[in-house]
This record gives structure tokens, sequence and C-alpha cells, in this order.
């Protein structure tokens, strides 16, 4: 199987250099990875960077709580895609979406999908280790009905990881056309092929250079 094309490289970490930033674009491009997933302010800084290869650039949005206002999120990736973001990572609201207001979720999810525009993927950060199973299920609907192109696990930051239980629900609810992204913990071959077989179709990880030499082995 092959892994890279599936693999968001990864760096989100707020000490994160411009150093460090070139040497993620570096590795992606040497791997043949599917993105490299950075925030937003080194958006311009990679895309020229891997102008001539086919790694892509991921910007998250609202990273990591998901508490700024609609209208912060909608400029944040306006701002994005006029500095060559390909795809957008942005994190739910998750206390409107705890609180029950899955109309103002729904429309906050909405607003960014219309603003990335029709050839920019969306995905949705669900940060499922703070909901119940049944805010798990309605979040996936929901991002579904709103337009996004991904349901995602997790940012990181928070207090837990991808869980093979929690894409396998997520894959459940969003069917087969609506992508997945695991993210959050993953440092192995082993961790990726669990998510991959659970139903997931993206994995976001900082390790993604040893997993395609794990997988060379």
């Amino acid at each position: 199987m092959e892994y890279a094309g599936l693999i968001d490289h990864t760096i989100l970490n707020p000490q994160a250099t411009l150093e460090d930033v070139d040497n993620l674009c570096k590795e992606a491009a040497e791997c043949g990875f599917c993105s490299v997933c950075v925030n937003s302010s080194f958006v311009y800084y990679c895309a020229e960077k891997l102008k001539d290869t086919h790694t892509k650039v991921c910007a998250v949005v609202g990273f990591p709580l998901g508490a700024m206002s609609t209208d912060g999120k909608v400029a944040e990736t306006l701002a994005a895609v006029q500095d060559g973001a390909d795809e957008i990572d942005m994190v739910v609201h998750i206390g409107m979406l705890k609180s029950g207001n899955w109309e103002y979720v729904k429309e906050d999810i909405a607003a960014v999908v219309t603003a990335a525009g029709k050839d920019v993927n969306v995905k949705v950060i669900l940060e499922m280790c703070l909901l119940t199973e049944l805010e798990k299920i309605r979040a996936c609907q929901i991002c579904k009905e709103a337009g996004a192109d991904f349901v995602k696990t997790s940012t990181g930051f928070s207090t837990g990881g991808a869980t093979v239980e929690d894409v396998r629900l997520m894959r459940k609810t969003v069917g087969p056309e609506m992508g997945v992204k695991a993210a959050g913990g993953i440092r192995n071959l082993t961790d990726m092929k669990a998510m991959l077989d659970a139903g997931a179709s993206r994995i976001g990880t900082s390790a993604g250079v040893a997993i395609v030499n794990a997988a060379k082995q």
C-alpha cells in the first residue's frame, strides 16, 4: 500500500520556526506526502517552497480551540486561500456544539466552506475526545449537511487524540462519500494501519517520515 499519499505532514506547535517549517516542506516533497499542515501564517512560505511539487498546503483555521467568531474564521480562511492553501482544517465551535446550538455550528462550518471555495477541501476538526457519542454522531451529520469534505478527529492539543472507535463511528455516520481524517497521537505504521482499517482516508501526523520508512522495510 502507498502510505505517503495519505499523510498530512504536520507541524502545529507554537514554537515552530521557519527552519522547522522549511524542513517539513523538504520532507513532504521528498516523501510525496499529500500535504503539509501548518498554521495559517506559514501558508505563503509553504506554497512557495512546494509550488513545483505535488504536495498540497493545508492551513488550520480557528486552531486549536475553535471558539473564535465565524467572521474570524472566514477572514483566516480567505487569507489562507489567497496565500496558497489547497485545504482548510477548521476547528468546530465545541462550546456551541455542546450547548446543542446546532444551527450555529452548521452556519459556522458552512461559512468557512463558502469562503474556501469549491476547489479547496474543508476538513472539520471535531475534537472527539470532548464529545458524547450522540454529540459525535450529530456533529458528523452537521458537517455533511454544511458541505464539508472531511470530518477530522482531533487537534492533538486537547485531552485525547484519534481512536479506532471514533474513526469507525465517523465513517459509519458520514458514509463513503466524505473523507475521514484521523489525527492526534498517530506515531507509527501500526497506528496508521489501524486507523485506515477503521475507515480513515487521511492521516495527520508529525511522524510521517518514520511511518513511510517503516513501510519500506
